[in-house]
C-alpha cells in the first residue's frame, strides 16, 4: 500500500468535517441575531466619544504645561511689542521685516506709503 493510499480514509473524513461544519460568520465582529454589532451607528459614536476625550485630555495637559511659559512669554515682549507699534502707524505701510548681512533686522517702509506725519521738535528720534 503507498503512503497516500494509507492516508486516504483520514483525508475523506477530515474532507467530511469541513463540509459538514456551518459557515462562520465573518471577523466584522457581527453578531449573528442581526443586531449590528461592530457596524452599528451607536458603537461608532461611542469610539468618536472616545477619541474626542482622549484629544480633550491631550490639549488639556499641554495647555497647562505651555500656559505659564505663554505667560512669561507675553510679560518680557509686552513693552518691546508696545514701543514698536509706537513706531509704527499703519502695518500695512510697511514691508516684511529683512535680516541683513549683519545681522541687522530692518523694517522697509513700502514706497506707496502715504508720507509720516512731521515728528514734534521736542520729541528725540534714535537713528
Amino acid at each position: 500500500m503507498t503512503r497516500t493510499a494509507a492516508h486516504a480514509p483520514l483525508i475523506a473524513l477530515l474532507l467530511a468535517l469541513s463540509l459538514a461544519a456551518p459557515p462562520v460568520a465573518a471577523q466584522d465582529g457581527a453578531p449573528l441575531d442581526g443586531t449590528g454589532g461592530a457596524n452599528d451607528p451607536g458603537d461608532l459614536d461611542q469610539g468618536l466619544d472616545l477619541l474626542g476625550e482622549g484629544m480633550r485630555k491631550l490639549f488639556k495637559g499641554l495647555g497647562d504645561e505651555i500656559q505659564p511659559r505663554m505667560r512669561d512669554f507675553a510679560e518680557a515682549a509686552e513693552p518691546v511689542l508696545s514701543r514698536l507699534m509706537d513706531l509704527i502707524d499703519d502695518l500695512d505701510a510697511y514691508q516684511m521685516p529683512e535680516r541683513l548681512p549683519n545681522g541687522d533686522i530692518i523694517i522697509r517702509r513700502k514706497p506707496d506709503a502715504p508720507p509720516l506725519a512731521d515728528p514734534d521738535p521736542g520729541d528725540d528720534i534714535e537713528i
